[in-house]
């Protein structure tokens, strides 16, 4: 489908295959929290800051929109939940492939929490997108966690893995997981996974290094980049923050590297 690989080069780097997506989905889920109050400016930095794609909801696209500038990836979020559910982990679909392209997404994403009490309504949902996707050459990330009351340890290789596979399996062309810890454990993600696996970025981290080496060691793994949020638009200086981490993807430089471009003036 050349339609969905000249997508697919929007929200992956055509030199080095790799991407560094910034997710900005939480306002459904936690409100406007420090960094999306002012979604234009935000975004404004992590573009500067040399950001692959973005990923916002549909509502979202006119505020982040600026206009002029760096060219910038868009996935369009189709799946919510608000952290007043009775579950929030329950995702449900709040638009469809067809309304995103009618936005000018590159891309569409979609959340599905295995484990969790509806995870049969979710893998349905991802099922269905991937079907759509395919009817319009529209590439799919999937963000893939382990959620429930049978997952002990959601960083646990046995789990992500599968995860991992869960996605492919059902036609993503992207695979969002956790990091499984370290090199070893997370080549077993990627062995198991036919198309490319990049990483959550999780909670706010308070060690810039911690987050970069993460970077770094998912990579080594075979990872094909990431998808962080807080970690970014959180951070005093979001657009050097990207900087730090795309010359760890797209370069391959050192995390020592990397803090020096962070902390430079």
């Amino acid at each position: 489908m050349i339609g969905k690989a000249i997508r697919l080069e929007r929200i992956m780097n055509r030199e080095s295959g790799r991407t560094v997506i910034v997710p900005m989905d939480h306002g459904i889920t936690l409100g406007p929290i420090a960094g999306l109050e002012n979604m234009t400016r935000t975004v404004d930095a992590i573009v500067n800051g040399g950001a692959t794609a973005v990923v916002l909801h549909k509502g979202i696209v006119t505020a982040g929109h600026r206009g002029s500038g760096k060219d910038l990836g868009l996935i369009i979020h189709l799946s919510a939940s608000t952290s007043m559910a009775p579950d929030p982990n329950d995702k449900v679909d709040v638009t469809d492939v067809a309304e995103a392209i009618r936005l000018g997404a590159d891309a569409v994403s979609v959340h599905v929490n295995l484990g969790a009490k509806n995870e049969r309504g979710m893998l349905g949902h991802l099922g269905r997108v991937a079907k759509e996707c395919n009817q319009w050459a529209m590439p799919l990330l999937a963000m893939m966690y382990t959620r429930g009351e049978k997952i002990k340890n959601a960083f646990d290789v046995a789990y992500v893995k599968h995860a991992a596979r869960v996605a492919a399996e059902l036609g993503a062309d992207v695979v969002k997981v956790m990091y499984t810890g370290s090199i070893r454990s997370f080549r077993k993600v990627v062995a198991g996974c036919p198309v490319p696996v990049v990483i959550a970025g999780g909670e706010k981290m308070e060690s810039e290094r911690e987050l970069l080496e993460m970077v770094d060691q998912s990579l080594k793994a075979g990872g094909r980049g990431v998808s962080i949020g807080r970690n970014v638009f959180q951070h005093k200086r979001p657009m050097k923050m990207v900087a730090a981490i795309g010359a760890i993807v797209h370069q391959r430089k050192s995390v020592a590297y990397a803090l020096r471009l962070l902390n430079s003036k």
